[in-house]
């Protein structure tokens, strides 16, 4: 019995150092990363496109579908034969009264493009991103934007006319401040320059 004990107690000594040894072969877990410190807005977003590029983008297409809600009759709109390809959001997968709104989401969302630190006019000189009239004039599209969420929730086309008359409004205040101005000799004036 006493020889039982002593093998059984070898047995599991033996146990224990082999997991030792496989603990301390094994590589070491590595450490958590540490949170990120706080990057300035530039290094944390960066921007690709110019302002010209990001407006026919993003912002031209997804207006064209609010403006398009204040007369079209969407029972009569017909998807795509294959509307995951419809290259109009109208004729698309999420049409109709889902179309107006993720525009006006897809334009409320397109302001935080437009205050990015480091983006460039189509002339290459920076956006006036740090204009107090400009910021004013990007808070009038996201709320324009926003209104078509509404709008287009309640599936209001009378309420569309409104946010059309907003948009309108909040692009042109922008546009004739910044876009190009046609010159003396009918040629076009660089845009974002006042």
């Amino acid at each position: 019995m006493r020889k039982t004990g002593v093998v059984a107690g070898v047995a599991v000594i033996a146990g224990v150092v082999a997991m030792a040894v496989v603990q301390a072969q094994a590589p070491a877990k590595p450490a958590a990363p540490k949170p990120a410190a706080s990057a300035p807005a530039a290094a944390r977003y960066r921007t690709h496109g110019n302002l010209n590029q990001v407006m026919r983008g993003i912002l031209f297409p997804n207006s064209n579908v609010v403006f398009a809600a204040q007369s079209e009759d969407f029972a009569k709109i017909a998807q795509d034969k294959d509307p995951s390809t419809a290259t109009d959001p109208l004729k698309g997968v999420y049409n109709s009264w889902t179309a107006v709104e993720d525009s006006g989401y897809a334009l409320a969302e397109a302001a935080n493009l437009l205050m990015i630190p480091g983006r460039v006019c189509s002339n290459g000189k920076p956006a006036p991103v740090a204009n107090a009239d400009w910021a004013k004039f990007v808070a009038g599209l996201r709320a324009a934007g926003m209104e078509a969420v509404k709008a287009a929730k309640a599936k209001n086309q009378d309420a569309m006319l409104d946010v059309s008359d907003k948009m309108t409004t909040a692009c042109a205040a922008c546009h004739d401040v910044y876009r190009e101005k046609t010159d003396a000799q009918g040629g076009v004036g660089a845009r974002c320059t006042k």
